[in-house]
């Protein structure tokens, strides 16, 4: 047995392990793994940190989103009642504008019946004078006879008119 290789390598292995407990290697290693989880430990702690932070980050945005959302709709549906509200005044006006032409329209036309007709009276008036005035002068002779025509040439035409 002391002559085998597996031997003097577990005694060497024995002699290394209780040189390294005398020399204090085994609190640097433990020691060395204690600062290496704690590292791990604030890594992970720092994580939790940020992900909370990110959640609250995301529930922010979210609501954010969603008024927005809202906000939009109500600006949609206020432009489509200011339009609906436009066009029905729009129409109004148009109809208003119709009406009022109409009117107008129909005020002309009946001062333009209503002057044709003076006219026409007018020049009959004046053709009834004229043909009087023709009528009488042939007739009558004398003073009398003019008297008489410039009498009734002017009440003639006070009345036809």
């Amino acid at each position: 047995m002391i002559y085998e290789a597996e031997f003097w390598v577990a005694v060497a292995f024995v002699l290394l392990v209780l040189a390294l407990i005398k020399l204090g290697a085994h609190k640097t290693v433990t020691g060395a793994l204690d600062d290496r989880g704690r590292r791990v430990q604030a890594e992970l702690d720092e994580a939790r940190k940020l992900r909370s932070e990110a959640e609250a980050l995301l529930a922010e945005y979210q609501r954010r989103r969603q008024e927005a959302e809202r906000e939009a709709a109500e600006i949609v549906a206020n432009a489509k009642a200011e339009g609906e509200r436009l066009q029905a005044e729009g129409k109004a006006k148009v109809e208003e504008f119709v009406t009022r032409r109409t009117k107008m329209a129909e005020t002309k036309i009946a001062q333009a019946e209503a002057q044709a007709i003076a006219e026409v009276k007018s020049a009959a008036a004046d053709a009834a004078v004229t043909a009087a005035e023709a009528l009488l002068t042939d007739t009558v002779k004398g003073k009398l006879a003019a008297q008489l025509v410039s009498d009734g040439i002017k009440g003639l035409a006070a009345k036809l008119n």
